[in-house]
């Protein structure tokens, strides 16, 4: 049974739903929210406000607030209390390398963006191949 679980969240509906699985199948587990922020794009958004951002970690938490939020409302709703944390970069990278320090991953099988939309799950297929613990693919 996993002790620590791993749920890595973007604004989409499936990490949504990947939480509310984590929640639901693992009640005694600790569950941690992941958010990754500051992906390099072709039209250099998250990344180039980060790389001008006097204070970088408080940048990267502001633009981390709504989804954590969101995953805090959606985990009260359940009666559970979650941790939550923050990475820059590239989110398979992030999510790789903070995986870990936990017995599972929950993940979405596909993100908010048109392009993971157009990709189908190319974070989670990442994660699922390269992750040092068991993981979870939620749809």
């Amino acid at each position: 049974m996993a002790k620590r679980v791993l749920v890595p969240m973007d604004d989409s509906e499936m990490a949504t739903h990947a939480l509310e699985f984590a929640i639901e199948t693992h009640p005694d587990a600790k569950i941690t929210v992941l958010t990754v922020v500051g992906e390099p794009s072709s039209m250099m958004g998250q990344a180039t406000g980060l790389a001008l951002a006097v204070d970088f970690e408080s940048k990267a938490d502001e633009y981390a607030a709504p989804v954590l939020e969101s995953a805090r409302e959606t985990a009260a709703a359940a009666g559970v209390e979650i941790q939550t944390d923050v990475a820059v970069g590239h989110p398979a990278r992030a999510i790789i390398n903070h995986a870990e320090e936990y017995d599972l991953v929950v993940l979405g099988s596909h993100g908010g963006s048109l392009s993971d939309r157009l990709l189908v799950g190319n974070v989670a297929e990442k994660v699922f191949r390269r992750s040092p613990v068991p993981v979870t693919v939620v749809r």
